[in-house]
């Protein structure tokens, strides 16, 4: 398997940084992971930083390629959101940390991917989105039932507002696992915490992989352009990145 892969995180205008980004990379299979640690409960960090060591120590569990992608995205998902969970034993349960993710599995010239909230995998070929994550939020309930536009959904002033997590409540939170897709020479899969999408449409997350040069460099002009954006109140920015070279 060849591939190039970089990790990046900004702390934006925020005074400490509650994202965990990294990709944990073999030589026939590699997890490419973005976690946002919830900032309006009680330590985000750490919950970030609990999810993240979950989902690379499950897939440092398994051989390599694995047998059944969609399985694993679904027992490690659900791993992490029990440790998470177990962080907040005893708190009140608002109090409890959480944490949004997104993850994409990468092997055998395909990616598979799963999230909990609004943290995003994209698929980008030749500078475009060929395929996202949808958000498990408000704004994106009401896109989906044709209450508002995309041109709307991208300003709406609930954006932020996501409807499920790991860590919090104990019983198992509502996941997305999609389905295989496959992958061509330069296609790049970038997962990422809200920091980075918010104030960017899709197009401008995209475009700047039309270039071949080095991924982290792409990678921080991305970031860079996110904080941007979203100055004087911009979040934590994170994401990590992965190109199939064959």
């Amino acid at each position: 398997m060849q591939i190039e892969y970089a990790d990046l995180s900004l702390l934006g205008h925020r005074e400490d940084n509650q994202d965990r980004v990294g990709v944990a990379a073999g030589e026939h299979a590699a997890l490419v992971m973005a976690v946002d640690g919830m900032g309006g409960h009680s330590d985000g960090a750490k919950a970030a930083e609990t999810a993240l060591a979950s989902l690379t120590a499950s897939f440092w569990q398994h051989v390599h390629p694995l047998f059944d992608p969609l399985g694993f995205l679904h027992l490690a998902l659900g791993k992490a959101h029990e440790d998470v969970v177990a962080l907040g034993y005893g708190l009140p349960l608002d109090q409890r940390p959480r944490a949004t993710c997104a993850v994409s599995l990468v092997q055998a010239g395909s990616a598979w991917w799963g999230h909990v909230g609004d943290s995003r995998v994209y698929q980008i070929r030749n500078g475009d989105v060929i395929a996202r994550t949808r958000d498990h939020s408000h704004v994106e309930q009401l896109l989906r039932d044709g209450v508002i536009t995309e041109a709307e959904a991208h300003g709406h002033p609930m954006r932020n507002f996501v409807e499920c997590c790991v860590g919090g409540d104990p019983m198992l939170t509502e996941m997305t696992i999609g389905r295989r897709q496959p992958l061509k020479r330069g296609d790049v899969l970038l997962t990422c915490t809200d920091g980075l999408w918010a104030n960017m449409r899709d197009s401008e997350v995209a475009a700047p992989w039309r270039s071949s040069a080095n991924l982290r460099e792409i990678l921080a002009e991305i970031c860079a352009r996110a904080v941007l954006a979203s100055a004087p109140h911009s979040d934590n920015t994170s994401a990590a990145v992965l190109r199939w070279l064959a």
